[in-house]
């Protein structure tokens, strides 16, 4: 029986993690290897070696009631994106609030996890530290989980841009990038359209001579603030989530593409990728169509080669004097302390039973946790993760045998290479809703609409309407928390909330009404174009071929 976990990291996966440990009886010991709790939220002015790096200014991109806990709403005066400074104070009063310091041992490094001799009979694991003096400690704990993140290794591939080592200005990775005092009256070239690259290009666009965000693919960009000026996260909703699933994936990219060109048209922009919108996550960036509108920003193709400080692009344009160039090339992902034996490859990627449990070991011992991306926020997908792993652990649900696990990873690899866009940088990407209402089932904490439909219609509406907030997976079941159901009523208005700095007499809609009047919309005009296709397979591309602009 697991009693004793080691959570390897006091990030927002590591303080989830523990807190799940507690709730199921279990003793944490939390292994950090910095001084403070936060792991990528927690700013440094100088990145240190391994460890995750923010910039100054960085504002996180997901709406706060999408990226909470699901026990632990963020306070209702707290802006509705926040500040990095934000989140780390989230991120403390939550951990004070579960008393989860005192298990946390910083300035800690784990140096190796290995299985312990007699593994085959307890699943026990050997956990080797480092601290602050150099003295290594040996412990012994009935289960592990790693929760150390994955935008630690930096990606740098100098040998892909032949001549770097000729060029005369300053050149850096997103990881060190603090701020744009570096590039006061510079010419800078961004390399990477990431999130990263069109914060650093549209920030640095501010006082630089000129900056030039060079791209091998495009990108398409969304808006943070969305129609009516509500969070685009809003409209993350359940409904929307049957809709993907019963429309063709084409119409839903074409629609989807229609909406974002008719802000910023992306082929005018110089943005428009290769690929479908729906087939990778977008680039969230409110200021960096304007920055490209007002000639600060200019975009290029992917970067041929360096010549001194002369950069050539593929179309064989060049900019001369370039005096900086920041690589925003995304990251490598590891895990160190690992043994090789533990890590199961499938693909691009480490291969993971539900993106979790590694599917080769003897016993489930070893999880991971925060090793995953979609299309919505780390936070609460890291929650359902812990509580998942240690539903596990502690004997409540029963995984299914090597083999079978083997078979769902090596499925869940195809299916992502079919349906995203996936490299070894981005080896992986799972659908938010699906995903959370997976694991939660196994759990047995998914909310069940049709049942709500009948007995509590009220929540039903919001659940189905409203965004996915991670309050409806503590309705019922293990982790019932009584204030789910007001978290859930109350959510709207701790968005309105820090907005009412203000006062005006006139009243505001109902935001909840207004969804759902957008829902029946988009419902009724989906089901029609739906069996119209159904039907006519040819009606819909005809239509729309007639109503392309007809070339001279």
């Amino acid at each position: 029986m697991v009693h004793k976990v080691a959570v390897i990291g006091a990030g927002p996966s590591g303080l989830t993690s523990m807190k799940a440990c507690l709730d199921e009886g279990m003793v944490p010991t939390c292994f950090e290897s910095s001084d403070d709790l936060g792991g990528l939220w927690k700013f440094k002015e100088v990145s240190e070696p391994n460890r995750a790096s923010i910039y100054r200014s960085l504002t996180i991109n997901i709406w706060k009631e999408m990226m909470c806990y699901s026990d632990f709403p963020i306070p209702s005066d707290y802006p509705n994106y926040m500040h990095h400074s934000k989140i780390l104070t989230y991120f403390r009063m939550y951990a004070d609030h579960f008393k989860l310091l005192q298990h946390i041992r910083f300035q800690t490094l784990v140096k190796s996890v290995k299985q312990r001799p007699d593994f085959s009979r307890t699943g026990q694991w050997e956990v080797v530290t480092e601290n602050r003096d150099g003295q290594e400690e040996r412990h012994v704990f009935d289960a592990v989980i790693c929760c150390t993140g994955h935008f630690n290794y930096p990606n740098l591939p100098l040998k892909d841009f032949p001549g770097i080592e000729t060029f005369e200005g300053k050149y850096f990775h997103s990881w060190d990038y603090k701020g744009p005092e570096d590039m006061h009256g510079k010419r800078v070239v961004v390399i990477g359209i990431g999130n990263s690259g069109g914060d650093i290009a549209a920030e640095g666009s501010r006082v630089a001579e000129q900056v030039y965000l060079s791209t091998r693919s495009g990108a398409w960009i969304i808006r943070q603030v969305s129609d009516n000026g509500l969070p685009v996260d809003m409209f993350n909703t359940r409904f929307v989530h049957i809709l993907f699933k019963l429309l063709p994936m084409r119409f839903l990219n074409w629609l989807g593409e229609k909406k974002l060109n008719s802000m910023y048209d992306h082929t005018m922009y110089g943005l428009k990728p290769k690929h479908r919108l729906f087939s990778q996550i977008p680039v969230i960036n409110d200021d960096l169509p304007f920055r490209i509108l007002s000639g600060s920003v200019l975009v290029k193709p992917n970067v041929k080669e360096i010549r001194g400080s002369t950069v050539v692009f593929d179309d064989g344009s060049a900019v001369e004097n370039v005096d900086i160039i920041a690589f925003a090339t995304g990251y490598n992902y590891d895990f160190p302390y690992l043994q090789s034996s533990v890590m199961y490859k499938s693909g691009h990627r480490l291969g993971l039973y539900k993106h979790v449990f590694p599917p080769n070991l003897e016993h489930p011992t070893l999880g991971i946790v925060g090793f995953i991306h979609s299309d919505g926020s780390i936070m609460p997908q890291a929650e359902m993760q812990a509580r998942w792993i240690t539903h596990v652990f502690k004997g409540h649900k029963k995984l299914p045998s090597n083999q079978a696990m083997i078979r769902a990873v090596e499925n869940d690899t195809k299916d992502i290479e079919k349906n995203y866009i996936v490299s070894k940088l981005t080896p992986l990407q799972v659908d938010f809703v699906a995903y959370m209402d997976d694991l939660a089932r196994d759990i047995g904490v998914q909310p069940s609409l049709p049942w709500l439909f009948f007995t509590d219609y009220p929540l039903y509406k919001r659940l189905m309407w409203g965004p996915v907030t991670s309050y409806q997976y503590r309705l019922k079941g293990p982790g019932k928390w009584d204030g789910a159901r007001r978290a859930i009523f109350t959510q709207f208005d701790r968005m309105y909330q820090p907005l009412k700095t203000r006062k005006l007499d006139a009243q505001r809609a109902c935001t909840a009404g207004h969804l759902m009047k957008l829902s029946l919309i988009a419902m009724a005009t989906g089901a029609a174009v739906y069996y119209i296709h159904i039907r006519n397979p040819t009606t819909i591309p005809t239509l729309l071929s007639n109503l392309r602009p007809q070339t001279a």
